[in-house]
């Protein structure tokens, strides 16, 4: 029987964070060469960095620790369904030893009986299954949610147009090193949720203490 645990692997998600900031009404940016005028922004003129997602999302001390919590929690699931699956091996090996001293009709029902557990056994694990990975499915939501909001902040902080993504076989081909802001992306992501967790830790003795 497979394991959860070997279902709890970090899933390299590749996707395009893309951040546009400090709107300028109506202005676009014009691709075409030697294009410029009043109302479009030249290519030359815009600010932009890239973060590499893939190592942002996976140094993302928020990501890591909810990826724990699914992790232990996939392993209670396994030694819950391991046990259940152990009583039911359990169970048809004893019906296996008794079943020529049964009736014909007791051996029938006991082996539909048998059936239907094995069923009932087979329904929750796919739900086990299922729920973990909703679970993998909705931090990953999150996460992609927290690092765009952040990148919005970001980018007005550090006057940025345009914040790109780079993941392997992705849209961006090169970018100069210099426009990598993947560090001081990652850093202040985890500097925000070390303050928030204190701040709640905070809260929470105060509560307590009352």
């Amino acid at each position: 029987m497979r394991k959860f645990s070997k279902a709890l692997g970090i899933l390299g998600i590749a996707g395009t964070l893309l951040v546009a900031c400090n709107n300028k009404g109506n202005e676009s940016t014009t691709a075409g060469a030697g294009t410029s005028g009043e109302g479009t922004v030249e290519l030359s003129d815009l600010n932009i960095a890239y973060i590499n997602t893939d190592s942002v999302i996976n140094n993302y001390q928020y990501f890591k620790d909810k990826s724990s919590e699914i992790s232990e929690k996939g392993k209670r699931y396994e030694s819950e369904l391991s046990n259940r699956a152990k009583g039911f091996e359990q169970e048809v090996a004893n019906f296996q030893q008794s079943a020529q001293n049964m009736t014909p009709n007791q051996s029938r029902a006991k082996q539909e009986d048998l059936m239907k557990k094995e069923r009932n056994l087979v329904t929750y694990r796919d739900n086990l299954m299922q729920e973990l990975s909703a679970d993998e499915a909705n931090l990953y939501n999150e996460v992609y949610d927290k690092i765009q909001e952040f990148l919005k902040g970001y980018a007005e902080e550090n006057n940025l147009e345009m914040i790109l993504s780079y993941t392997r076989g992705g849209g961006v081909w090169y970018a100069h090193d210099a426009l990598d802001v993947t560090t001081s992306v990652t850093k202040g992501l985890n500097d925000a949720y070390s303050s928030s967790s204190k701040d709640t830790s905070s809260t929470t003795d105060t509560t307590s203490a009352e």
